[in-house]
């Protein structure tokens, strides 16, 4: 197959590696604390509550990244239907790397529960306190952590199309920063 596709920024590389990491944690962190009543739901809860803040962060460079720095081309050989899925699904991932930090922080605002990053240093409460609105978005958490389980593994197996299947240079653009 032709080879049009260019490498991503080392930034961009990066900031991809160290969000996927961190997300993949949090997803087996989550599954943790809604599968536990034990003493380790706090300790999983004092992890995965500086981790989210740190996605949103890390999703908001990206974004800025993202906006400054152009991905690089998809192959011309990608037909018009997986341009559709690969655009889509970023969106989406976008999309949830954001919502789901917001949507637990003003989770555990209506809750009541600080958001302790370290130490005594707590983030201030972005929603006022109220039980249902509480119910509301952590069902909405839940629903936006499976959502996002659902498009990492649609986004893993594209990955492996591009690499092994296509052998396009798109994996290849992600991981190492050139095509092949």
């Amino acid at each position: 197959m032709s080879n049009d596709v260019q490498g991503f920024s080392f930034v961009s590389r990066a900031l991809h590696w160290v969000m996927a990491v961190l997300i993949v944690a949090m997803l087996f962190i989550g599954i943790g604390m809604v599968s536990t009543v034990s003493d380790r739901y706090t300790a999983l809860l004092t992890v995965h509550r500086p981790i989210g803040i740190a996605i949103f962060c890390l999703a908001v460079l990206r974004v800025i990244n993202r906006l400054t720095h152009r991905p690089p081309p998809l192959p011309a050989s990608l037909p018009a239907l997986q341009r559709v899925a690969a655009h889509a699904s970023h969106l989406a991932l976008y999309a949830l790397m954001i919502a789901m930090p917001l949507v637990g922080w003003g989770m555990q605002s209506a809750g009541s529960f600080p958001i302790v990053l370290f130490g005594q240093t707590e983030l201030p409460p972005i929603l006022p306190h109220d039980p249902h609105l509480y119910a509301v978005l952590r069902q909405a958490h839940t629903i936006g952590a499976f959502a996002l389980f659902a498009v990492l593994l649609l986004h893993f197996a594209a990955a492996l199309y591009h690499g092994l299947v296509r052998r396009d240079g798109v994996l290849e653009s992600m991981t190492t920063g050139k095509a092949q």
